[in-house]
């Protein structure tokens, strides 16, 4: 019998969900972290029944959502992997947030371009690989407005979400970060390997998959 993958990751996800959310570090942060990986783990189980979802895409939003709330746990400045980082690598501050933001283009890149291919006429090459790095960047940039949005709101209340540690420069690393998980991912999975576009073959009709 051969087991399906999509239920044993949303098991894991929100399995991961609790452990994250028992004795979280600041109840507040959860929340402002952990929302987007409850909306997605909605969001995938309500789609996934009208249509399928690429296995890739399956474990990189797990692995995302993972991330995620790692960092909705701890907060992202006390991270236990950032602060062995930390010592490891002589850091002056807790680099995991930098992961997140990677993760925030990595799994975004190939998302978008599932969804190009199932929704619009480009086909694999051309625009499209463009396209997936610039929609992940300008969620990246959208993203930075929230955070700069709920500090304002919130005050100080919301620093653990800031999560800037006196970094003048965050914001502007963070992007970058994205930009450079969307254009490994676009060129791993999509320019070099084809790994995606044969995931998508498999479970799209012929003439879409064209």
């Amino acid at each position: 019998m051969r087991l399906q993958l999509g239920p044993i990751l949303v098991a894991i996800v929100a399995l991961a969900v609790i452990a994250s959310w028992h004795d979280a570090f600041d109840q507040l942060t959860w929340w402002l972290e952990a929302w987007w990986v409850l909306a997605g783990l909605l969001a995938v189980v309500v789609i996934s029944r009208k249509h399928r979802i690429t296995p890739l895409l399956q474990v990189l939003l797990a692995l995302h959502a993972i991330v995620l709330l790692a960092g909705a746990h701890w907060t992202y400045e006390c991270v236990p992997l950032g602060e062995w980082w930390r010592g490891w690598f002589g850091f002056q501050r807790n680099h995991y947030d930098r992961l997140g933001h990677f993760m925030q283009g990595f799994t975004p890149a190939i998302m978008i371009r599932e969804l190009l291919r199932r929704t619009s006429p480009l086909g694999p090459r051309g625009w499209l690989p463009v396209l997936c790095v610039a929609c992940a960047l300008a969620f990246s940039a959208f993203f930075e407005m929230i955070e700069w949005g709920t500090s304002v709101a919130l005050g100080h209340s919301a620093d653990a979400f800031l999560g800037s540690q006196g970094d003048p420069w965050d914001a502007q690393w963070d992007m970058l970060y994205c930009l450079i998980g969307a254009t490994i991912s676009i060129v791993a999975f999509s320019v070099v390997t084809n790994i995606h576009e044969r995931e998508l073959a498999r479970i799209l009709p012929r003439h879409e998959a064209q």
